[in-house]
């Protein structure tokens, strides 16, 4: 049943701007990071002369929390919202289809329009590294690991911004919560690591990033769960 829920819902954003913010996400990031070793390459080619590779990619790593949790906010809250301005919460969950399946579909959606995002940014690291002659030696697993792991750190942070769109009509709290996650994450390196929006930084006490990447995981699964049991028994206006 998820399933039917899911491929409607891939047709209701088959023409709106989600879309564009899926392409925006990874080609600004990379796009950044060309700027900055356009206007500085010698410079950064002499100074990371030793590991070049490993240089570009802590360069873009700087960049990918403040601009996954951006776009989980963003995203979140159009997948909602389309719901919402067309006021079909009551026509669509009237339908004998489990609200369960509903908000899973939601939550999948959004999970596979950032997986592709993160296929994207892979595919413009390994282009750009080689566009800047940083050596044919691409470290592959690396940059899938840079790809992937700031998402799925991230699954709390979608989990909530789905949770308050889809019960919230009004987005500018949602949104609120998700701007000021995106913007306290660069800063977070200090705090606790089970703090929410640390978690996207891959830092802990242990200095092992897949401690975050699990962590991540599995409070992103609690999260929807409690968000999934609070869908199921509220109304929805």
């Amino acid at each position: 049943m998820m399933f039917r829920v899911l491929a409607a819902d891939f047709l209701k954003i088959r023409r709106k701007a989600i879309w564009f913010l899926i392409f925006l996400g990874p080609i600004g990031v990379i796009a950044l990071q060309a700027a900055n070793y356009g206007l500085r390459y010698d410079y950064l080619m002499e100074k990371y002369a030793a590991n070049p590779w490993g240089a570009f990619l802590g360069n873009i790593q700087f960049l990918l929390p403040v601009t996954i949790l951006l776009g989980i906010a963003i995203i979140a809250s159009m997948v909602a919202n389309i719901e919402h301005q067309m006021n079909s919460w009551k026509q669509l969950l009237a339908l004998p289809i489990a609200r369960a399946s509903v908000f899973s579909a939601k939550f999948t959606l959004c999970v596979l329009m950032l997986l592709i995002s993160c296929i994207l940014l892979g595919i413009g690291i390994v282009g750009l590294g080689l566009g800047l002659k940083l050596g044919t030696d691409v470290p592959l697993i690396s940059v899938i690991k840079l790809s992937f792991y700031p998402f799925i750190a991230s699954l709390p942070a979608l989990a909530l911004q789905l949770w308050l769109s889809v019960t919230m009509r009004n987005q500018a709290l949602p949104l609120t919560v998700g701007i000021l996650g995106g913007v306290v994450s660069t800063y977070a390196s200090n705090m606790p690591d089970w703090f929410l929006w640390k978690l996207p930084l891959l830092t802990n006490h242990a200095g092992i990033p897949e401690y975050s990447v699990v962590a991540g995981l599995a409070v992103g699964i609690v999260i929807f769960a409690i968000g999934l049991l609070h869908f199921t028994r509220r109304d929805v206006n």
